[in-house]
């Protein structure tokens, strides 16, 4: 559920926050009062393309923030494998900050990605613009519509038809490489033989690039760590100097022996300068040892510097590391194997192509039943929804032509919506017949079937209503105030009998505040709702009669 919308700064809108509530929530206002900002305003908060022009004039930035309330299991996931922390209520907020070229996305104070937002945005909210009813003249939409009431069922099956598609796809692929001329197949076997060659010469060995380029640091800097070891020696080391370190903690020991029978606590003292005496005799023992094989030899340096040429070299070639080098060197004796012997290898591949296209066929048959079966169902609530949204004598098919030629990730159906509006007429392609109203009414009983479906708390709808009035605008009302009696509704409206169904009502105004236009957005009352009714039902001119109108609608709506 969307608890909350927070804008700040965005167009013509300073600062305004919406609160939200359950059931229907229905906004209205005049024409150009800045209905579409705060439709905007959500899509935003939510990954829409943002244009530092929506920044309001003098601001530096704009938010947008969005609390949701999390209601199952499925918005958990989700933020659970983005690592998001959840509040201790189960709410979310979801902010976007627009900047001069760029913009930030947070959820719960956690950057998050555009795809991640996406994913996030699918799992909270569905919302319906103006332009989605043009969706319903695609082919496309009509299999995605059907795909996500069915998706229950065939999940599993897409996962794996994904997962062989691609593999048959790189069969293909593969096969298709091989289909090469002689003279071809000879100059890449000569290339393949000559890199294999160079690989295999070289005796790689993982790991040993790291321990030759250590040893081959020590012997470039063998002089500098000599220099650096024999002043060492020479400051802590015994007889080295008149003032080494050695020396001095000897003497230091041995004034502080003489004096120790004189005070029984200079014996511990005693001890931890001995112990430190101890410590320098071993450290100089270590170091003296050190220096001693730190002989340069100058055939061991060449030989390691060749080595190292080698192996660079590979990598260069080769992928950047042995592991990759040796990788290689598989998958290109693997290649040549298969050109010294390209008949069978092209036989294998032949073979093993047509098992994976009997799978994916297989598994193709399998989605296609479980579409016709579910359209069937689908067919049978869609024509009921439409009756009550005033289709009178209403026809509705689902076509689905199974087509082996057109295999894809999706399946092999071609599915297309038909219907028939009126007493009479044959069935028809959607995008044929259906005019503005009627796109309407259809995409809302899509939206109420498909929603018993989903676990999709929140539905936002932008003028579902357009192209309709009278009757059937009531009936539209009794859709909405339905699916909002399990799902929160939120939709913009200039339908006084949609706005009569309200649970919560809102007003968006346009106005001057400091000698700047401003929109605003508030929650009206009862008698305020009462007034905004009467003022969609006749114009700005407010009569008791208008009044009365109201009442009368509220009332029908409550009934």
């Amino acid at each position: 559920m969307l608890y909350s919308l927070h804008v700040k700064n965005l167009a013509l809108i300073k600062e305004q926050e919406i609160e939200f509530s359950k059931g229907l929530n229905i906004l209205t206002g005049e024409t150009g009062a800045g209905k579409s900002v705060v439709l905007g305003s959500v899509n935003l908060a939510l990954g829409a393309k943002a244009d530092a022009s929506l920044i309001r004039t003098g601001e530096e930035s704009a938010l947008v923030e969005l609390v949701f309330g999390i209601e199952s299991d499925v918005q958990r996931n989700v933020l659970k494998e983005m690592d998001i922390p959840v509040e201790d209520d189960e709410t979310i907020v979801i902010q976007r900050k627009i900047m001069q070229g760029r913009s930030i996305s947070k959820v719960c104070g956690e950057t998050v990605t555009a795809r991640q937002l996406k994913e996030i945005a699918n799992a909270f909210i569905n919302i319906h613009g103006q332009n989605d009813n043009q969706e319903l003249l695609k082919k496309k939409k009509h299999l995605e519509i059907l795909d996500d009431y069915c998706a229950d069922k065939t999940q599993a099956l897409f996962t794996e038809l994904k997962e062989k598609y691609a593999d048959m796809k790189k069969l293909e692929e593969e096969l298709e490489n091989t289909d090469i001329d002689e003279a071809s197949r000879l100059r890449e076997q000569e290339l393949l033989e000559y890199e294999i060659k160079e690989i295999t010469d070289a005796e790689v060995v993982l790991g040993e690039d790291d321990e030759l380029e250590g040893s081959y640091r020590k012997m470039v800097n063998s002089q500098k760590i000599s220099g650096a070891a024999n002043m060492a020696l020479a400051m802590t080391g015994s007889g080295e100097s008149e003032d080494s370190a050695a020396d001095l903690v000897s003497r230091a020991v041995r004034e502080l022996s003489s004096v120790s029978s004189y005070d029984d606590e200079l014996e511990d003292v005693v001890s931890q300068i001995s112990d430190v005496e101890n410590l320098l005799t071993d450290f100089n023992r270590s170091l003296s040892a050190y220096i001693s094989g730190l002989e340069f030899d100058d055939e061991k340096f060449r030989t390691c510097e060749d080595r190292l040429n080698i192996l660079n070299h590979l990598k260069d070639k080769y992928g950047g590391s042995l592991e990759a080098v040796l990788k290689y060197l598989d998958e290109k004796t693997e290649k040549l194997d298969a050109l010294n012997d390209l008949d069978a290898h092209r036989a294998a591949l032949k073979k093993n192509l047509e098992e994976r296209k009997e799978q994916v066929t297989e598994l193709c048959k399998k989605i296609s039943d479980i579409r016709k079966e579910s359209a069937k169902e689908l067919e049978k609530k869609l024509i009921a929804a439409l009756i009550d949204l005033n289709f009178l004598d209403v026809k509705f098919e689902i076509q689905i032509d199974y087509d082996e030629n057109m295999i894809s990730s999706r399946g092999c159906d071609d599915v297309r919506f038909m219907i028939s509006t009126n007493p009479g007429e044959s069935l028809r392609a959607l995008d044929d017949i259906a005019s503005g109203g009627e796109l309407s009414r259809i995409m809302l009983a899509l939206k109420t079937v498909v929603a018993d479906k989903d676990d999709i708390s929140t539905l936002i709808f932008d003028e579902i209503d357009a192209g309709i009035s009278g009757k059937t605008a009531w009936m539209v009302a009794g859709k909405l105030g339905e699916l909002s009696c399990d799902h929160q509704i939120i939709c913009i409206t200039h339908l006084a009998q949609i706005a009569a169904m309200a649970d919560s009502h809102y007003m968006i105004e346009k106005g001057l505040s400091d000698g700047r236009t401003v929109t605003s957005i508030y929650k009206l009352d009862g008698e305020q709702s009462e007034r905004e009714i009467a003022r969609l039902l006749g114009g700005e001119e407010i009569t008791e009669a208008s009044l009365t109108n109201a009442r009368e609608l509220i009332e029908k709506a409550k009934r």
